[in-house]
């Protein structure tokens, strides 16, 4: 088989000729301009997590082993790893560079075989959605439609549409929001009934988009306020001509509202915040299938566009494939899917470009220029939304499974996953269990990408790097991608691993990263981003290029009648792999090395008749049981000091439903051992491998071993084929740390030598009793800027890697300074690294000194826990390194409350979309917490047991939405909750959990829920310390600082907060939460001393909020009573009746009727009685579905007129004349009962003026036009002697007030102060009036603008999970 010339051996970057500097050849222009794509928070998806400018290399280290391609048979050999000797640009291999394809042999392939590119198969894209319209991916190369699907997986467009409605006899329906909308009287409906929902559009857009949007709206906005505020200038100018010094008080108040008007317009453009329009859609049923609609009209400037009769209807994409688009102005495509018979309709839109770049890597297709064709332009794909708009994209356990769900219905061949994050533990988890099913049970090649972590070791991501069924895809950068795609002035000499791809082994010992494919490429995206691609690199585009280039294979197979196997499949890409590095330690950055599509498919030609068998491989300390492992990872000092033996156990797995006697029983296979270095990993000879599986030993020997990096494998070889190569490998990796023998613990590293892309890694057993590190790295010998990657990575039992990383930037030669936290007696990798760009075109060498120095204070106690009571905590502290200034700090600035659910609901998901290729149907679980917020705060739910995982955790899902008592949604979170600002009020977090185990679900039924929130500035606590047992309760003894000497330990007392230093609203059982440290940076300041989150080695701190305290007045008896007996029992008798009076309903005639009589009869009976007096007025205005309205509000004056008549004013007023001692207990009786007269005396008035004018808007006339005397307006006086008339209780009817006589700026400006003056949750009549002010006064912008808001605030149901 004929090699290409394309490859070459690595190059020696010492011996490299200088490079010259020189602009790039060629430059594709996108509109408006090239840009980089960032990723989100959390690496939810892999395309350079940590900055495309960033993180980024190369894993140049020769290490004493021999290569195993070498020695694995024809497939795996060569040494073609991307260089490229005088390389220079052409058009054509410009744009081919921004694609590539090349690298991994698929051009190659395709021109070979033409009919061989894709066809036939299906790819599932797990993402972030994939825009049907983008460039590239409307057809396949054989003119078949290449999206065959688009889904929601998260739900996060999902519409609740299960509210019916039926049309009038003009055609009109009313939308779930009560607009009036007209339906095509063409569509069909048989049944007559048409579901309504709708949707904020900005709640389906992405964060870029919908700023994009909220720009134009607000110049739109803007130019339509400045009129108004143009027109009320004018209108005050023309007044103030007229009226040039106005003494009359009627002028001067008719100027305040003009002013008011000129004020309010102006105000409302500095709090001007735009939620967005509001779609209104329906579903129905034509008879054959569930279609849909939408009215966009608030979407449109133009009145006539957007209407819901104009609206091409839609059904489910995989029937039609058709698409919208919102509008113009935002060019973003839709697609609509009705489940739940209609109940719910799924929006469907991206929430990225991300999954749209990641599609057209694999498979887009472009007629005119097939150099920007995606590695299978012939295949075609399923879009998989895993990552939720709600979250900004971040995937979900509800995401991901519906994913997998969707795949085997499609019947996918493939599935990428570009998304990730660290993992507790390898090869497991909830996710990673479905994912086995999916392979092992129906054949799906799931192919994802390793991680954006590099350049240290053990830092690829789950499940990409982490799963064994999944093929983990590494990142490589060819030169003709560095020049074409990346513009860098000289593209490097060969091609390499990006420096910022994640490098294995796992936890457990796996390889980690499976192949190499082209990281980067210029790639369709979606047209809202007005462009047709853009460049995106990262480990998320070399997996969907590895992936077309295995569509590539599967067309290949199906065409040729060679049975797919996930199993078959991968081995052939790995021993047909081109080794990219020198050494086989190379294999933890690149894997088996750079994929090779025409190599794969030569070896799957030949090998169709071997049984598609996978090698579990399970690894033990030999004697011991536990922990089993998928390699062998000598990390920490203690295991390279002695030689160790291994049991391995080889178990051949076959797909689900071979058969028993064609299959398993004839499976035997004569296997070769092979170590790549004998002398440290010993194995047997041969192996006889059966179906049942075999086992044996081997011996690994690192005490010769130098200091470092050591990797080797011991792999297994077919003797009856030996060309299949390696049948199975179980790496082993070997990190032998340096001593630190130095005292004070100093590390140098001086004189390390950099080039683009060059790492250094170094090894260091971190000495017991050290707690952070305090570095300095010092550069010299260079000349342009410099770009470096400084890592640090530990790894400890159950926890995810521990991991320190930093980006420095040199400008010129200069010294920086870093601390980070350590962990004493675990070996720490050092990985620096040049950035793979960083420096090109230099003729420069970068000379890096770099010093550690290990510093620490052992304690007795890394968590302390104070229990409530007033007794400290013995802290006792040690240097076992060297002298330290023991310096304690300790704040407490965190508070959380817990909560039990109120209400639990347990049901099934009987969708189509929540059933399990398994056939078990998903369970979903509800629980309902209230909490309440005394002052407004950022609160932060917290579900222990949950939170921080979604790989790595037996649970499916969660999702939670937290609401106001008006159903308004504040927040909206997964596993990794974010602190969101909630206002003063009461609140309901409703909890989702699912999985289809009921039993699981049953158990979480009492749940334990904390809200979090950060303490005020004030409400920090700031601890002391003592050294006496007494301290915090005598005041003595207090410990500022000491300094620790080796080999004597002292002793401090850790006291618990005062307890009226408490927070307020910390009830019994709460937690504060708080951080402590005891050692000082030799370099930090005053603050960083007080502050213990500004040191490196800090630790948690809890207190528990014990009971509160016992009020000391409760219980005491009251004095002396001077009334009877017998009048006691009349008063007790008396508030029984008016206590069972308020408690009747009144829904019905009859219950009003009997309602009455009893007010009548209670009235008779206690004549003048002010309490019972105010209960009828309440009950009045309880009553609802009043049909004789001016009846009913004469009835509520009379009322009100019969408690005020009650009340002996003169008395009242006399009363609060004097200030009463607050020390008589009879003197504050009387004030209470004297403050309720008043204020049953207010709110009798009040509801007397509100009456009075709801009767005056009925009846379309005001007292003043019937000569009569203004009873509105003496009421309103009488009322502003007791109240302030401007506050929130009763400043309605000062709006009022200001309307009735026309001033309706001033009108508008009292209900703004008022609405915003009120704690409470919003009330909905202050906005309606609010709204019907501004329609008033014409400013229509406003109104819109309003409308929108007041669905925001009062929505009629609660939304979807």
């Amino acid at each position: 088989m004929q090699i290409s010339p394309l490859y070459n051996s690595p190059i020696n970057w010492a011996n490299k000729t200088p490079f010259f500097l020189h602009s790039p050849s060629y430059l594709l222009i996108n509109k408006p301009n090239r840009k980089l794509f960032q990723s989100r928070r959390r690496s939810q998806y892999f395309n350079t997590s940590k900055s495309n400018i960033s993180r980024s290399g190369v894993f140049f280290e020769g290490m004493p082993c021999d290569s195993i391609a070498k020695t694995s048979g024809g497939y795996g050999g060569g040494d073609e790893n991307g260089s490229l000797r005088n390389f220079k640009l052409n058009e054509s291999t410009f744009l081919a560079s921004l694609m590539p394809k090349k690298e991994i042999g698929a051009d190659r392939f395709i021109e070979a075989h033409p009919q061989y590119d894709g066809r036939g198969t299906i790819i599932a894209i797990f993402d972030s959605g994939v825009d049907p319209a983008a460039s590239g991916l409307e057809v396949t190369s054989d003119g078949k439609p290449k999206v065959l699907d688009v889904i929601d997986c998260t739900g996060s467009g999902d519409i609740d549409t299960s509210k019916v409605v039926k049309a009038d006899a003009n055609g009109c329906i009313q939308g779930a929001l009560g607009a009036s909308l007209v339906v095509n009287s063409s569509w069909k409906n048989p049944s007559g009934e048409w579901h309504v929902g709708y949707k904020f559009l900005f709640e389906l857009l992405t964060g870029t988009l919908t700023s994009r949007l909220k720009k134009e709206r607000k110049k739109k906005w803007d130019e339509k306020n400045q009129e108004e505020i143009a027109k009320a200038v004018k209108h005050l100018d023309e007044f103030n001509q007229k009226h040039s010094n106005p003494e009359d008080a009627d002028l001067k108040r008719v100027r305040e509202d003009l002013q008011n008007r000129i004020d309010l317009l102006r105000k409302q453009a500095d709090v001007y915040d735009d939620k967005g329009p509001i779609i209104d859609a329906v579903v129905w049923h034509d008879g054959e299938l569930w279609r849909a609609a939408l009215d966009t009209q608030s979407l449109e400037d133009d009145s006539d566009c957007g209407k819901l009769a104009n609206f091409v209807p839609l059904t489910n994409y995989r029937i039609e494939r058709k698409y919208g688009v919102f509008s113009k102005l935002d060019a973003c495509t839709f697609v609509l899917n009705v489940y739940s018979d209609g109940n719910i309709l799924s929006i469907v839109t991206d929430s990225s470009p991300h999954g749209t770049h990641v599609a057209g890597i694999a498979t887009a297709f472009h007629p005119k220029e097939s150099l920007l064709n995606g590695v299978a332009p012939g295949a075609q794909l399923i879009s998989c939304k895993i990552g939720d708009t709600r979250l900004g994209s971040m995937e979900t356990g509800t995401g991901l499974t519906r994913a997998l769900i969707a795949a085997v219905e499609h019947k996918c061949d493939l599935i990428n996953m570009s998304y990730g994050e660290p993992t507790l533990l390898p090869d497991y988890g909830r996710f990673v269990d479905l994912v086995n099913e999916v392979v092992n049970k129906h054949h799906l090649i799931f192919v994802s990408s390793a991680g954006n972590s590099g350049p240290a070791l053990s830092t690829v991501g789950a499940p990409g790097g982490t799963s064994s069924s999944i093929i983990g895809v590494g990142a490589y950068v060819s030169p003709a991608m560095a020049a074409g795609a990346h513009c860098v002035v000289e593209p490097p000499a060969e091609g390499l691993e990006y420096t910022w791809s994640s490098r294995g082994p796992t936890s457990d010992g796996d390889l980690g990263v499976s192949i190499s494919a082209p990281g980067g490429a210029v790639a369709p995206v979606p047209t809202w981003t007005l462009q047709k691609r853009m460049l995106m690199n990262g480990t998320s585009m070399a997996s969907p290029s590895a992936c077309g280039g295995i569509a590539l294979l599967i067309s290949a197979m199906k065409a040729e009648g060679i049975p797919v196997s996930p199993y078959s499949v991968r081995k052939a890409l790995e021993n047909t792999s081109v080794p990219v590095g020198e050494s086989p330690a190379d294999k933890l950055s690149t894997g088996q090395g750079l994929m090779q599509v025409d190599r794969a498919h030569e070896y799957i030609r030949q090998s169709r008749n071997i049984p598609c068998v996978w090698y579990e491989i399970k690894v033990n300390q030999s004697g011991k049981t536990t922990p089993t492992s998928r390699g062998i990872y000598l990390r920490d000092a203690s295991a390279c000091k002695q030689p160790t033996e291994w049991t391995v156990q080889v178990q051949p797995k076959f797909h689900e439903g071979a058969s028993n006697l064609e299959e398993l029983v004839c499976f035997e296979e004569c296997i070769e051992l092979h170590s790549t270095e004998k002398t440290v990993v010993r194995a047997p000879e041969y192996l006889l491998l059966t179906n049942n599986g075999r086992s044996f030993n081997i011996v690994v020997d690192p005490t010769k071993l130098s200091d470092g990096l050591h990797y080797y494998e011991v792999y297994g070889v077919d003797c009856r084929a030996p060309w299949r190569g390696p049948i199975f490998r179980i790496p082993v990796t070997i990190t032998k740390p340096m001593e630190v023998k130095n005292q004070p613990p100093v590390v140098s590293f001086p004189g390390m030598s950099f080039l683009p892309g060059h790492i250094e890694r170094r090894y260091i057993e971190v000495p017991l009793g050290a707690t952070w590190v305090e570095a300095t790295m010092r550069t010299s010998g260079f000349d342009t800027t410099r770009r470096f990657f400084v890592d640090t990575v530990q790894i400890c039992p159950l926890q995810r890697p521990l991991k320190w990383e930093s980006v420095v930037t040199f400008s010129s030669p200069t010294a920086k300074s870093f601390a980070f936290p350590v962990v004493g007696g675990q070996t720490m990798e050092l990985a620096v690294a040049q950035f793979w760009s960083s420096g090109i075109g230099s003729h420069e060498t970068t000379i890096v000194d770099f010093e550690i120095v290990f510093h620490g204070i052992a304690i007795n106690k890394e968590e302390i826990i104070l229990d409530g009571s007033e007794a400290p905590v013995r802290i006792a502290a040690e240097a076992l390194l060297s002298s330290e200034k023991l310096a304690p700090a300790a704040i407490l600035n965190k508070i959380r409350v817990p909560y039990r659910p109120v209400d639990a609901k347990l049901s099934t998901l009987t969708e189509s979309r929540d059933k399990l290729p398994s056939g078990k149907q998903t369970l979903a679980l509800t629980l309902t917490y209230k909490f309440k917020l005394e002052d407004g705060a950022a609160v932060k739910p917290q579900v222990p047991l949950l939170n921080n995982r979604i790989y790595d955790t037996k649970f499916e899902s969660q999702f939670y939405i937290i609401s106001d008592t008006n159903k308004r949604v504040y927040a909206m979170g997964d596993a990794y909750p974010n602190a969101a600002k909630l206002p003063k009020g009461e609140y309901n977090l409703r909890l989702y959990l699912r999985h289809d185990n009921v039993q699981y679900l049953e158990k979480m039924k009492q749940l334990v829920l904390f809200i979090e929130r950060n303490l005020d500035g004030k409400e920090v606590i700031q601890l002391n310390f003592f050294s006496e047992p007494d301290g915090p309760v005598m005041g003595n003894g207090a410990f500022k600082s000491s300094v620790l000497v080796p080999g004597k330990k002292e002793a401090i007392y850790l006291g618990p907060p005062v307890k009226d230093k408490l927070p307020k609203n910390a009830p019994q059982g709460s937690i504060l939460l708080g951080s402590i440290s005891y050692g000082k940076l030799s370099f930090a300041g005053e603050e960083g001393g007080r502050s213990p989150q500004k040191n490196p080695a800090s630790y948690r701190i809890t207190y528990v909020v014990p009971p509160n305290k016992v009020d000391e007045d409760k219980g005491k008896s009251s004095s002396t009573n001077s009334k009877t007996v017998s009048e006691r029992l009349e008063e007790e008798v008396r508030d029984a009746k008016i206590r069972v009076f308020s408690s009747l309903k009144q829904d019905t005639d009859e219950e009003r009727s009997e309602w009455k009589k009893l007010s009548a009869s209670l009235k008779s009976e206690y004549p003048n009685y002010t309490p019972l007096l105010a209960k009828i007025l309440e009950g009045l205005l309880s009553q609802s579905n009043v049909e004789d309205k001016i009846r009913h509000h004469e009835e509520v004056i009379d009322a009100a007129n019969e408690v005020i008549d009650s009340i002996d004013q003169d008395e009242v007023a006399k009363f609060f004349l004097h200030k009463s001692d607050p020390e008589d207990e009879e003197a504050e009786k009387m004030k209470k009962k004297m403050e309720t007269t008043r204020d049953q005396l207010a709110e009798a008035l009040y509801q007397k003026g509100l009456a009075l004018m709801e009767i005056e808007s009925l009846k379309g006339e005001t007292a003043e036009t019937e000569g009569t005397k203004d009873l509105f307006e003496d009421n309103f006086k009488e009322l502003q002697k007791w109240v302030d008339t401007k506050s929130s209780k009763y400043g309605t009817l000062l709006v009022l007030r200001e309307r009735r006589r026309g001033r309706l700026g001033a009108a508008l400006k009292a209900l703004n102060e008022m609405i915003q003056d009120n704690g409470d949750p919003p009330k909905k009549k202050l906005y309606e009036l609010k709204l019907s002010l501004l329609d008033e006064i014409g400013w229509d912008h406003l109104t819109t603008h309003e409308k929108e808001w007041m669905h925001v605030r009062f929505p009629p149901s609660l939304p979807l999970f």
